[in-house]
């Protein structure tokens, strides 16, 4: 029978004990290597991230010379390169390790995938298109389609490598050009090199000893094996972070039995997915999406509007994103107060998720399990209407980890957890990606700037560019990400904005002929002072969180990189500084 959740009131004595229930619980799951406790698919496990979709082909190699290469193929490079269309660059190369444009959108194709940030502001360039998603949370096939349909829209099928790696970037001084070799013997030229090669590409894997001795079938989530049917199998789903959620309910009638291995649960809130009514589709008029963008950005990193277009799970929550992010603070209170209050908000939405639990999940002792106990920013939120339902299927078993750092072994026919064995036919890693491991961050993108100088020496003591772009020594490169400039949660707005302003830069300097776009090292240091002083201190509160992805497996960075007052602002001066002849100041013509 289902409970139905009633809030409580906390004490001070029950604050306190609400903490220590978070470190117990935290404490339970730390592992001492941190993220060393993942493998990654290379090497011996390199075909976990082979492309099971798009068949690899025989082509010859380049030795030319282009005007711009993006590389990355997500939703980053699809604006990038949008944006550069509209800049006038007709000679333009996209270059992705796929078969096919799309990011992540192209690699996650597991059954249940959808967004869990409202369509109409995650898929860019609906206006431009002239689409409106058919979902409020589209499925994963609408939004790789609608990736591919900006390609078609803007040309980027005119000149692409894909299943292709960029091995190596050196800068020519002389001729004012980059020279770009890849995994498969091309050579070539390009004036502007774009970087967005993703943080949601590469997959993980747990580093389970045994785990290459299983003689089942084993795939991860974002190489899903559509030729293998799991129909009457014994199937283990390993992790239930945001595949997971959606992964389990949408096999679990199909299996013969379901094991869902857990380290930590998610907060699982209401999705409340629903089509599209055609009667609103058809009322909108031009720059509707923008309208709602801006709206959503502003409401999720604490500023205010006069209403909510949104109305869903992240902006009824943007208070506790704070945390994590940035935003508007009340100044009229102290910190202490605010830091006070903030946990009272927290503690209630964090009561609500596991009062949802009680009311959902009808074995107690599967609901306990289930319940997330730590602050609501501490893992990314998710959002299911049928991932907690699930678990009162009779062929669905849950199994807690945490006691064991994760899952103990494999065997040739078994997981082990302990001393307990679960045999199965098939194992399924929703282990997630490398986050915010770029190839030139990790160095298997090599990057040599002005005089040989390598990038990540320039890098030694943290990055350093101007606005999260370019930096001095490194002419005409612009870098896509989080880096040195704002987030948020819908990470292809921050994307959009990063490209507009990579298009007007190169779009400036080719009506003024200028043969080199870079910034001073004066103005680079400048900006590092700036996020040096505005970072938001996260530290604590990520030290204190349950380990995951957000905090380094328990391990968070001393030092934070974004800026501080958010991205509202940032996009803002990013405005301005163009409006006010900012350009003028790393254009270079000779």
């Amino acid at each position: 029978m289902s409970r139905t959740f009633q809030p409580r009131r906390y004490s001070a004595e029950q604050l306190g004990a609400l903490r220590a229930k978070y470190q117990a619980e935290r404490d339970r799951r730390i592992r001492p290597e941190g993220n060393a406790q993942y493998r990654r698919a290379a090497g011996e496990f390199s075909s976990y991230a082979k492309d099971p979709y798009t068949g690899w082909a025989e082509r010859d190699t380049v030795h030319d010379r282009v005007e711009a290469v993006v590389i990355g193929g997500g939703f980053g490079g699809l604006v990038s390169g949008a944006r550069l269309r509209q800049a006038g660059v007709e000679s333009l190369r996209t270059i992705d390790e796929a078969g096919d444009f799309g990011g992540t959108w192209y690699w996650n194709r597991y059954p249940g995938v959808h967004c869990d940030i409202e369509a109409t502001v995650y898929l860019p360039l609906l206006e431009e298109v002239g689409y409106v998603p058919k979902w409020r949370y589209a499925p994963g096939e609408e939004i790789r389609q609608h990736a591919v349909a900006i390609a078609k829209q803007f040309d980027l099928y005119a000149d692409t490598m894909f299943h292709t790696r960029v091995t190596e970037l050196r800068w020519d001084d002389d001729a004012a050009e980059w020279t770009v070799t890849t995994d498969r013997g091309d050579e070539f030229r390009s004036r502007y090199v774009v970087i967005s090669s993703g943080a949601l590409t590469q997959p993980k894997l747990p580093g389970i000893p045994g785990i290459d001795e299983f003689r089942g079938r084993t795939f991860h989530s974002s190489r899903w094996a559509h030729d293998y049917d799991l129909t009457g199998k014994r199937v283990a789903v390993v992790g239930t972070g945001a595949s997971g959620i959606q992964i389990v309910p949408s096999i679990a009638a199909d299996v013969e039995h379901l094991y869902v291995f857990q380290r930590t649960p998610s907060s699982v809130d209401v999705r409340g997915n629903r089509p599209t009514d055609p009667a609103w589709a058809a009322s909108l008029r031009p720059g509707w999406q923008q309208e709602r963008m801006d709206n959503f950005l502003t409401l999720v990193t604490g500023g205010h509007v006069e209403q909510d277009l949104i109305g869903d799970g992240w902006t009824a929550t943007a208070r506790l994103q704070r945390q994590l992010l940035t935003g508007t603070l009340d100044e009229t209170i102290s910190a202490e107060e605010r830091e006070h209050l903030d946990e009272l908000a927290d503690v209630r939405k964090m009561d609500e998720i596991r009062g949802r639990v009680d009311e959902i999940v009808e074995d107690p002792a599967t609901a306990e399990i289930l319940k997330p106990w730590y602050r609501y920013m501490c893992k990314r939120p998710t959002f299911s209407d049928f991932y907690l339902q699930t678990f009162n299927r009779p062929n669905v078993t849950l199994v807690d980890t945490a006691d064991f750092g994760g899952i103990t072994a494999m065997t040739p026919t078994a997981v082990v957890v302990g001393d307990r064995e679960y045999e199965v036919d098939c194992v399924i890693f929703a282990t997630g990606f490398e986050v915010g491991i770029s190839g030139v961050v990790s160095g298997t993108l090599p990057v040599y700037g002005r005089g040989g100088l390598p990038l990540l020496r320039h890098w030694s003591k943290g990055p350093r560019t101007l606005h999260g772009f370019y930096s001095h020594g490194f002419p005409n490169l612009f870098h896509l990400g989080s880096l040195q400039n704002a987030a948020s949660v819908n990470f292809t707005h921050v994307l959009q904005e990063q490209a507009i302003h990579i298009g007007a830069l190169i779009g400036e300097a080719r009506k003024r002929g200028a043969r080199r776009i870079e910034p001073t090292a004066e103005a680079e240091q400048a900006w590092v002072d700036v996020i040096r002083e505005t970072a938001p201190v996260t530290f604590d509160f990520q030290a204190e969180c349950t380990p995951g992805y957000y905090n380094g497996e328990g391990k968070p960075r001393p030092v934070n990189n974004s800026f501080g007052p958010g991205p509202v602002v940032f996009h803002d001066l990013l405005r301005r500084w163009r409006a006010e002849g900012g350009i003028d100041e790393v254009l270079r013509t000779t």
